[in-house]
C-alpha cells in the first residue's frame, strides 16, 4: 500500500485532470452523491450516467479500478479474467481510504499517486457524458467515456453481470 501525503483529495484529482489537459470542470455542491441514488438527484442524470469507481485487491499484491454505469452491478470474475488474475476482492473502506485516501461515495477515476489498471466496462461508451466523482461525496465532474479511457490508460471490457 501507498502512504499518500496528507493533501485535499478533490485537489489532487483537479490536478490530474489539469495535467491531462482538462480543464478544472469539477462542481462542489452541498448535497451528498455517496450512493448512485443521491448522485443521480444531484447531478440530474440518470443512474446508468453515473460512473461507479470500484477498487479491487488483486491477487493480494496490487490494486485495479473498475469503472461502471451506475445502473450496472460488476460481475467479479469478469473483471479477475480482464486481470489475468487468479483472485480478486474488493476493498473494504478502511483499506481504499489506507491506499487512496479517498472514502467511499467520492472514490474517482483518477488522481491516485499512480493510476492503478483500470478496466472500463464497454456500456459506458453508449453515453457522451457521464458523471463521475471528484475525491468527496460532494464534487463530481463530467467526462466523455473516451476521455476517461484516455486520462486513466484504462481497458474497455466487458465486466458488468
Amino acid at each position: 500500500m501507498t502512504d499518500l501525503p496528507e493533501e485535499d483529495p478533490v485537489a489532487r484529482v483537479r490536478t490530474f485532470l489539469e495535467a491531462s489537459g482538462l480543464a478544472s470542470r469539477i462542481v462542489h455542491t452541498g448535497e451528498t452523491i455517496f450512493t448512485v441514488g443521491d448522485a443521480s438527484r444531484t447531478v440530474g442524470a440518470p443512474p446508468e450516467k453515473i460512473l461507479k469507481s470500484l477498487l479491487f485487491f488483486v491477487d493480494d499484491r496490487e490494486w485495479a479500478l473498475a469503472l461502471m454505469s451506475g445502473s450496472n452491478r460488476v460481475n467479479d470474475k469478469k473483471v479477475r479474467r480482464a486481470l489475468g488474475a487468479s483472485k480478486v476482492r474488493m476493498g473494504s473502506a478502511e483499506a481504499i481510504k489506507a491506499f487512496s485516501s479517498f472514502e467511499p461515495g467520492g472514490v474517482p477515476p483518477v488522481g491516485y499517486p499512480e493510476q492503478p489498471k483500470t478496466l472500463l466496462d464497454e456500456d459506458l461508451f453508449q453515453f457522451d457524458t457521464v458523471w463521475a466523482a471528484a475525491g468527496s461525496d460532494h464534487d463530481f465532474f463530467p467526462i466523455s467515456p473516451g476521455e476517461l479511457l484516455r486520462i486513466t490508460g484504462g481497458t474497455k471490457t466487458d465486466i458488468k453481470k
